[in-house]
């Protein structure tokens, strides 16, 4: 279905495009560099050649039709496919100065400092609320009460959910509705004061009152976390990402990225036609 201008158009201004990146990244260090970066599974590829920075304290986004490799690039960002023995992952993603697969980061120390949010809510369900929260902190061995105590509180208002759950932080996670599942599971991101927030879209299984809250937190939480977000609704990349990047599956069956750019300029005036037809609809 096509989109008109207006649901297209987002209500932030951004820069224009340097070089492949939008003019912020140049200001200051990206909070990760992605450079030829391919996926395979049992030798075939999923992910070809991605190159491109994610901006510090910004929100990209990663859209492209079904089959198009972005949640395969998504979980490439902290090592998820380690996870999977047929899938090998080439070339370059650099978190600050580090290659994360050049073996001086373990796997469990990155995924502190680059947390995941999936696509439907899964909170443990026989844990508490207060215990999902502080899950991470303890299984990086914090045992202090005290601290457990204010990290929990600090990422439960980080995520908008405080107020609500406040006076029954022992009841089970999965007594909260979806919505507040899904915020329980970016408190619990959070409590570990992550760089970076991966998240697959997060807000595909949620109704719209749900989804409009998890946006306006995107929003809000990009001031202390730099997020990258998968979503198949163009309407939401319009609204919350500053940049987008743009995959299309290949003849050789490979996702490669088309375009990226600021998302004003990814959306009003995209260098390859393919983008355009993706965004109004035409395809996808």
């Amino acid at each position: 279905m096509s989109m008109t201008q207006d649901e297209l158009n987002p209500t932030r201004d951004t820069e224009p495009i340097t070089n492949g990146q939008s003019a912020v990244s140049t200001l200051t260090p990206p909070a990760m560099r992605l450079e030829n970066v391919s996926v395979s599974f049992n030798g075939r590829t999923a992910v070809r050649d991605c190159t491109f920075n994610v901006a510090s304290n910004r929100v990209t986004s990663l859209i492209g039709p079904s089959g198009s490799g972005k949640t395969t690039l998504l979980r490439s960002l902290n090592r998820l496919h380690d996870l999977t023995r047929s899938a090998k992952v080439e070339g370059k993603i650099m978190l600050g100065d580090i290659d994360i697969y050049g073996g001086s980061l373990p796997p469990t120390l990155l995924r502190s400092r680059i947390g995941m949010v999936f696509q439907r809510p899964n909170p443990f369900p026989t844990m508490s609320i207060y215990d999902n929260v502080v899950s991470g902190l303890r299984f990086n061995g914090i045992k202090k009460k005290a601290l457990l105590d204010e990290a929990a509180e600090s990422a439960l208002i980080s995520a908008a959910l405080w107020d609500s759950v406040s006076s029954r932080l022992k009841a089970h996670g999965s007594t909260l509705s979806g919505g507040e599942q899904q915020r329980l599971c970016i408190a619990r991101a959070l409590a570990v004061e992550p760089e970076i927030l991966l998240m697959d879209e997060p807000t595909s299984s949620l109704d719209p009152i749900s989804t409009q809250r998890i946006e306006e937190l995107m929003v809000e939480l990009k001031n202390r976390v730099t997020i990258i977000i998968v979503t198949h609704n163009m309407q939401q990349a319009a609204r919350v990402s500053d940049d987008c990047a743009f995959l299309l599956m290949g003849e050789d069956r490979a996702g490669e990225l088309i375009e990226f750019g600021p998302t004003t300029k990814i959306f009003n005036d995209p260098s390859d036609p393919r983008t355009l037809d993706y965004i109004q609809g035409r395809f996808g």
